[in-house]
């Protein structure tokens, strides 16, 4: 919605964050595949722009900051983000006692 309470005409929040969406996915591969970078740092770039994808996929497509309840929606995401990364850290943790 508009300042106004009214929807806007045109989704200029969406085409942009569709465009940005889109830059960020043409620099994470070529970093990936021709920058020359040590593989350290390829990485810990791809992460950087994965974060920054995923926040602007939140703020931009599912309008965590729009609603009344937009503090408790960020906190669920955030929360829920916590809970995947725990859960994704631990059994790889556990996997290489394993293998």
């Amino acid at each position: 919605m508009g300042a106004n309470g009214h929807h806007e005409s045109f989704p200029w929040k969406h085409i942009i964050g569709f465009l940005l969406s889109l830059v960020l996915t043409f620099a994470a591969l070529w970093v990936a595949l021709s920058s020359g970078l040590p593989l350290k740092a390829v990485i810990v770039i791809i992460v950087l722009f994965a974060i920054i994808q995923a926040s602007l996929q939140l703020f931009m497509f599912m309008h965590v900051n729009e609603s009344d309840s937009g503090k408790v929606q960020t906190f669920n995401m955030v929360y829920s983000f916590f809970i995947a990364v725990v859960v994704v850290a631990g059994s790889i943790w556990v996997m290489q006692f394993v293998l």
